[in-house]
């Protein structure tokens, strides 16, 4: 499987779930824009690093999520260093835990920006020069909590549902023209955040690191293992080549069997 002459962006890929999405393309050879928030220095470190080690060209877009002009930008950036936009992967995301009724309003609006709106102008950017080259990789990275709720996280989850709706639409617009667009769904992927959250629920409930693990961070995930951020990558990679062309309009659980209840 390659993605040589292929470029791609993957929004919120300094870190975590994104940037394990970005190496994976850039180890099947493919151009790519990180995009997040961080450190200057460590993400040009980060930059620097995955550029050489993969022989791909990687460049760092700054473009804030909530902002739908800057979303836009981000792609006319990508289109003028590359050429092109052969293969996008929505992945920016943030949280917010509130009960419905004390939800801040002004998290409300800026989980849905980032998380659903973003998609939505990143997509309408890209599509046009994928529609007029007759090919077109759009990935949506999810959550189980785009097939399924949980309390306290009214915003995400009705985001999350968002991307799966979006996913489905668009497939079914662009069904003809060698685009394909899916979601993935993960369930827990180890990543510095889940980390810290692990920290965090030890000392509040009293429990040990593997107590925590099992009970309280994978208690929704059967399998009892967390997903590992190189699976995530080697799915998108996976979705973004030929061979899954047939591939569209599906959101993909990577989830341990949690939503297979």
């Amino acid at each position: 499987m390659t993605l040589a002459n292929k470029a791609a962006i993957v929004t919120g890929s300094t870190s975590g779930i994104g940037l394990g999405i970005a190496t994976a393309l850039a180890e099947a050879g493919a151009s790519v824009m990180l995009n997040g928030f961080g450190n200057p220095d460590e993400i040009e470190q980060v930059r620097a690093e995955l550029a050489t080690r993969t022989g791909v060209d990687v460049r760092y877009s700054a473009a804030d999520m909530s902002d739908p002009s800057s979303v836009i930008q981000m792609v006319k950036d990508a289109e003028s260093v590359f050429g092109k936009v052969d293969i996008l992967v929505n992945n920016a995301g943030i949280q917010h835990v509130a009960a419905i009724d004390e939800f801040p309003a002004d998290r409300w609006h800026k989980i849905l920006a980032i998380n659903l709106s973003s998609n939505f102008f990143a997509m309408q950017a890209v599509i046009p020069g994928m529609k007029a080259r007759g090919f077109g990789r759009i990935v949506m990275v999810a959550s189980a909590h785009g097939l399924v709720g949980s309390p306290f996280k009214s915003a995400y989850v009705a985001a999350k549902h968002g991307q799966v709706g979006l996913t489905k639409v668009a497939a079914l617009e662009l069904a003809e023209t060698g685009i394909t667009v899916n979601a993935v769904c993960p369930g827990y992927v180890r990543t510095p955040l889940v980390e810290g959250q692990i920290a965090d629920q030890m000392k509040a409930h009293n429990l040990d690191r593997e107590e925590v693990i099992k009970t309280v961070i994978l208690g929704s995930q059967p399998n009892k293992r967390f997903v590992e951020v190189a699976e995530m990558g080697a799915v998108v990679a996976f979705l973004c080549s030929d061979m899954a062309q047939s591939i569209t309009g599906i959101s993909l659980p990577v989830d341990g069997a949690w939503t297979a209840r």
